[in-house]
């Protein structure tokens, strides 16, 4: 009986040559047959037999198991010639080449290469079990974007050499619509108002944009904890959401959604305690909280005071502190007591700081940003300033900074700087020819992170006769370790204004110009700075009088060494798409009494950033000039202020407010004001580097001999999209004129690339 069993056993595992499986011998060879692609010493290494063994059915069971255990043969069986065993196999076919057709839901690339992470790609052995599990996992993928027509079809063709091409077909459908949301036991709101707390929708006019009105499991599940946190800000601490129904037509067209909401009692908060352990800082956490007795409930007040006061504890050193907020809630009265319990954990300090992702930018560069430092004790808001200074040098698309505990110690964390690095040259070049002008060249370069060391260069040169420019800029942020910035210019234009629309003159510059930043706490900088500058005015009969009068004074050929003073404030998260903080600027530029010109120039700036949700931001800009002589000088004319356009009151033609000559032509002036308020939000699947906006302006410039009236401001209201795009930010906006004069050149569509207002 035992010995049937035995065979029995190894008939079940596929062992042939009857030789082989009933009788048993001393191996004197072995030799495998069957073979294509694998090397024969492949099968000597699985197999648990050798030249010398007895071999018996049991231990060919058992070797036959371990070949087939491989995953590299369909079929194998033993044979013996003699006492020869010739192990028989037959190969799994390998994989030549896998292909997927028809998908757009999904990247190619990417579903590729997690089919070749579970076994299914070139050179692979081809398993026919695991193409089915990927085709059941695809659809599902489908399925959970509302895609409830999809079919995935797999066809596996023979080639030669023992391989196969495996082929992917999906039709993905049409995807299934959202046509109602229901809610039920809502009683404090409408349903109306509750549909606005989610973000699926049934369809409308943008829709198709949007896809908000596509169902999704992950869309479902976000939109459910939308609606708790709604409910949670008002009091409603009993609010539950007791199941959800998803119901689709026979056509798997139509997807209907039922909620069933239990949203409890209203409760106010009668008691705030704060209990744990406090370190001495009961004044100072206490005062974190800004919860009294008598509010409503409001779940998301408490988690910021719990979050203000972990960020304190994080500052001290404390970086798992926890403040977490314990309701206690009485039914009847329908109050509740909240006690903040506290509890620091222990104090770490920095074992390392890591950065990676930087393949061009130097170490250094970020390094020298970064306020935490190595076997220092961890603060939080050094941390979150270290992050925001190397945002802001707009090198990077993305930086996150984590701090993971170092395994096996209980006080020490490690600081890892994670950044994905964005392209910050520019490169333009342009050639035309005009009968007027011969042979133009236009060509500029423009590198914020030149070879990686945080060098800032650019060189411009333009041979057109309507505004000849040769410019090279170069800036060194960090002249000294302590973080002092050098600019020097080099600059020579010539500027037709006739061309321009600004008066039949031509201005020809020579700029040489030095400019030192001096910060002095986190966010200031104290600027100062010396420069050169020649001028030659060119007149005909046509130019305006004020130029005429000025030359009449002067000469043609004015120089000026002037003084640079000025401060800065920059707080802001990122220069190229802040999202909050502030920034400010305050500049006086003065000819010093050594050359021609006698005049200073006083302009302030003043931007801030407000976040209101994740995706949403107010931004404010205002912007004002001031420019007088002294020494029973004129001002320079080529000196005025102008207004109009972007960075102005978009929807007037730039340069175009304020005062004209006789004939129209825009003068500038001495004394200007702007002023503009943007709401921003990226656009519907876009990441922050393309938002659409919505502004208001306002603007004026006023000459020397007029008096400042802010009911001659010129205002318009608009909608535009921001890109920070590989040839540099860009700005599209359509303004709407409020209050237009005749006279006034209005210009609706305007564009600017470059960044700021």
């Amino acid at each position: 009986m035992r010995l049937a069993l035995r065979l029995a056993a190894a008939a079940l595992l596929g062992v042939g040559g009857a030789g082989a499986a009933a009788q048993e011998f001393v191996i004197r060879d072995i030799r495998v047959d069957g073979i294509q692609r694998t090397e024969a010493g492949t099968v000597f290494s699985y197999l648990p037999l050798r030249v010398g063994d007895r071999y018996d059915p049991e231990r060919g069971s058992a070797a036959i198991q371990a070949l087939f255990a491989t995953g590299l043969f369909k079929d194998v069986r033993f044979e013996a010639e003699g006492d020869v065993l010739v192990v028989v196999v037959e190969e799994r076919p390998a994989i030549a080449d896998i292909k997927l057709e028809g998908l757009k839901e999904f990247d190619k690339d990417t579903v590729l290469k997690s089919l070749r992470e579970v076994g299914l790609g070139e050179a692979r052995v081809f398993d026919r079990s695991l193409l089915e599990r990927a085709e059941q996992e695809l659809k599902r993928q489908y399925l959970g974007r509302g895609l409830y027509g999809v079919e995935v079809k797999s066809t596996v063709t023979p080639v030669e050499r023992n391989r196969v091409n495996v082929l992917i077909a999906v039709d993905e459908g049409e995807a299934a619509r959202i046509r109602s949301i229901r809610f039920t036991g809502n009683k404090a709101f409408s349903e109306g108002t509750l549909r606005d707390q989610i973000d699926l929708t049934t369809s409308g006019w943008l829709t198709w944009y949007t896809k908000r009105d596509q169902y999704a499991r992950p869309k479902l599940a976000g939109d459910l904890e939308s609606l708790r946190s709604f409910y949670l800000n008002r009091g409603f601490l009993d609010f539950s959401i007791e199941s959800t129904q998803v119901s689709i037509s026979p056509d798997k067209r139509d997807i209907h959604i039922t909620i069933n909401i239990s949203e409890g009692e209203k409760y106010t908060v009668s008691q705030v305690k704060v209990a744990g352990e406090l370190l001495g800082l009961d004044e100072e956490l206490n005062a974190l909280v800004d919860v009294r007795p008598g509010d409503t409930f409001n779940a998301e007040r408490v988690n910021a005071v719990s979050k203000r006061m972990t960020d304190r504890l994080g500052a001290l050193g404390y970086a798992f502190a926890t403040a977490n907020a314990v309701p206690e809630t009485n039914r009847e009265k329908r109050e509740v007591v909240l006690t903040f319990f506290v509890d620091p954990g222990r104090r770490v300090y920095v074992r390392r700081v890591n950065v990676s992702g930087n393949s061009r930018t130097r170490d250094d560069v970020i390094r020298r940003e970064i306020r935490q430092y190595e076997n220092a004790w961890f603060d939080a808001e050094k941390v979150r300033l270290s992050r925001d200074r190397i945002d802001r040098l707009g090198f990077f698309e993305k930086v996150e900074i984590e701090t993971p505990p170092v395994a096996g110690s209980f006080d020490q964390v490690d600081v890892n700087v994670k950044i994905v690095e964005r392209p910050t040259g520019q490169v333009q070049a342009g050639a035309g020819y005009s009968s007027s002008e011969g042979l133009v060249l236009q060509a500029s370069y423009s590198q914020q992170n030149t070879f990686g060391t945080g060098h800032a260069i650019s060189f411009q040169v333009n041979t057109s006769q309507v505004a000849r420019t040769f410019a090279i800029t170069h800036t060194d942020p960090y002249v000294t370790t302590h973080g002092i910035s050098r600019t020097i210019e080099l600059l020579d234009r010539r500027s037709d204004l006739a061309e321009l629309g600004l008066g039949s003159v031509d201005i020809d510059q020579q700029i040489a110009a030095v400019r030192y930043g001096v910060p002095f706490t986190e966010f200031d900088t104290v600027f100062f700075g010396l420069r050169y500058e020649a001028t030659k005015i060119g007149l005909t009969e046509s130019s305006p009088q004020v130029y005429k009068d000025y030359v009449a004074d002067f000469g043609d050929s004015p120089a000026a060494l002037e003084l640079t003073l000025g401060t800065a404030r920059d707080s802001r998260d990122n220069i190229l798409v802040p999202t909050r903080g502030l920034y400010q600027r305050l500049f006086i530029e003065g000819a010093l009494p050594v050359l021609d010109l006698r005049y200073y120039r006083l302009t302030y700036q003043h931007q801030r950033y407000l976040p209101i949700s994740n995706r949403f931001t107010v931004a404010f800009n205002a912007d004002f000039g001031y420019g007088n002589s002294y020494g029973g000088k004129p001002y320079p004319v080529f000196k005025n202020f102008y207004g109009g356009g972007i960075g102005s009151v978009r929807g007037y033609e730039t340069a175009s407010l304020g005062p004209v000559d006789e004939f129209g032509t825009p003068l500038g002036g001495t004394r200007k004001f702007a002023a503009q308020v943007e709401a921003l939000t990226p656009l519907p699947g876009a990441d922050r580097t393309l938002r659409m906006f919505t502004f208001f302006d306002a603007g004026q410039v006023w000459g020397d001999d007029e008096n400042v009236n802010f009911g001659s401001l010129r205002m318009s209201a608009g909608l535009g999209i921001a890109w920070i795009s590989p040839l540099g930010p860009m700005k599209f906006s359509y303004a709407y004129p409020l209050n237009d004069e005749p006279g006034d050149k209005l210009q609706r569509f305007q564009f600017q690339i470059g960044a700021g207002f």
